[in-house]
């Protein structure tokens, strides 16, 4: 775990070494410079948590330096520090957005308290932007089933440790979400939740999302920008789709993994960075390794505590507390009063084999609250489920599909309606239908219309 980081500018040697010794003592790290520009640099090459910033400085001024700090993408909390007769140009660096300040001649109790409040309100700030992301994760890990309650165990035994780790689980299933919930269950809560989706960032792309750019490097980068290993310096970063990673890039990915640093665009030396990692994938990584697509030496790395999320049709007893979760969610989020779930229709939601898994039951659930006007969802709202969802998986009408294509669309959302009708009695609704039970089974087989067993 990283200790908090904090930049000392100053043009006083003495002052730059009495702090840098009052801040380590206290067991900070600390760095020190003496101009503006070069504590500039140091900000585009790593992260800070606090940067003690003297007003008067050769060149660019503090109050300039505060303004370039206060504009950069991820800026640390400021303090800025004065000289005897400049209290008001303080109070306008604090207006810019400073912290706080400290007058010299400095007191070392004045800024072991000042440092310790400014930190203090950095990691407030820090825990409202975890807050912000936690908002969009529309549930919880829910579920009682034996699948669920281990790997809850497993995920609590994890979480406290260093241990990387690689998850695996079908497309919907919650791989983001497990690997989140860990982070805030970590020792680095504190810090940063990142993700990189190596299947959505073209190859060419994903080094440059992952080590940042340097000013001039290319003809579209006008300024620096901190790559998302910088951003997650103390925290996590998460590898989704992990297995659609270019060798070239996994290659890389080892070396970070063994020196837990790298080396910025247009740098010189390499960057230290203290991360955790963790990665998903829905794809066998052992059958990649095979087919030469995913080096083996990475997946050794990635794969210190292993995670599987079972698919939704392996532990359908954890259907009824996911919907009563997500209506009740959904209905806080739209303002509406809480919903309920006929025992008919909870029963067709049982039989559906869920092939998008959580995050299919969930849009469902959300387009029910949105569409439903009634407080109960009965076997009678079913229809826009099942409508919604066909149109979903094939053409529109207006764009005058072929006629066997059409055919076969219409008979499944009959065939799928009149089940639902008859709460997936297979016999019961080919006796409706007029047909024998082997007969309707082989459609349905073949319209890939799934009931779980």
């Amino acid at each position: 775990m990283s200790r908090d980081k904090i930049l000392i500018i100053d043009d006083e040697a003495a002052i730059c070494s009495a702090l840098k010794g009052i801040l380590e003592d206290e067991g900070y790290q600390a760095l020190a410079v003496e101009t503006g520009e070069e504590g500039l640099q140091h900000l585009d090459q790593q992260n800070f948590d606090l940067v003690l910033l003297d007003i008067w400085l050769p060149g660019m001024s503090g109050l300039d330096a505060l303004r370039k700090i206060k504009n950069l993408e991820d800026h640390p909390q400021v303090v800025m520090i004065s000289g005897h007769g400049t209290v008001e140009t303080a109070v306008q660096a604090v207006k810019l957005g400073a912290f706080d300040f400290l007058e010299k001649p400095l007191t070392l109790e004045k800024v072991i308290l000042t440092v310790k409040n400014a930190l203090k309100q950095f990691r407030l700030e820090e825990e409202n932007l975890q807050l912000r992301e936690r908002f969009k994760l529309k549930y919880h890990l829910v579920g009682t089933s034996p699948a669920i309650l281990r790997l809850r165990q497993d995920m609590e035994k994890a979480a406290p440790t260093a241990g990387r780790i690689l998850i695996t689980g079908e497309n919907g299933t919650g791989k983001e979400l497990i690997a989140r919930l860990i982070h805030q269950h970590s020792r680095r809560r504190d810090k940063r939740f990142v993700e990189i989706n190596c299947a959505a960032v073209p190859p060419d792309l994903l080094e440059v999302d992952l080590f940042g750019t340097a000013k001039g490097g290319s003809p579209q980068a006008v300024r620096e920008r901190k790559g998302k290993l910088q951003l997650a310096d103390g925290g996590t970063i998460f590898f989704d789709e992990v297995g659609d990673m270019s060798l070239t890039s996994q290659a890389k990915l080892v070396r970070i993994i063994e020196d837990q640093a790298f080396l910025p665009p247009g740098a010189a030396e390499p960057l230290s960075v203290d991360v955790r990692f963790m990665a998903a994938t829905t794809k066998s990584l052992k059958e990649l390794i095979g087919q030469n697509k995913f080096r083996e030496d990475l997946y050794f790395k990635l794969n210190v505590i292993p995670l599987t999320i079972p698919p939704l049709r392996e532990r359908p007893q954890d259907i009824p507390a996911l919907i009563d979760h997500f209506l009740a969610a959904f209905a806080a989020e739209y303002g509406r009063k809480p919903k309920t779930m006929s025992p008919a229709a909870l029963q067709a939601f049982l039989n559906y084999s869920w092939p998008g898994n959580v995050s299919e039951l969930m849009n469902v659930v959300e387009r029910f609250v949105i569409m439903v006007e009634d407080q109960e969802i009965k076997e009678s709202h079913l229809s826009l489920l099942v409508e919604t969802r066909e149109m979903e998986q094939s053409p529109e009408l207006s764009h005058w599909p072929p006629l066997n294509q059409a055919k076969e669309l219409f008979e499944k959302r009959y065939l799928h309606q009149a089940l639902i009708r008859n709460q997936w009695d297979v016999t019961r609704t080919a006796a409706r239908l007029g047909l024998d039970p082997q007969t309707l089974k082989e459609r349905m087989t073949a319209l890939k219309i799934a009931l779980i067993n």
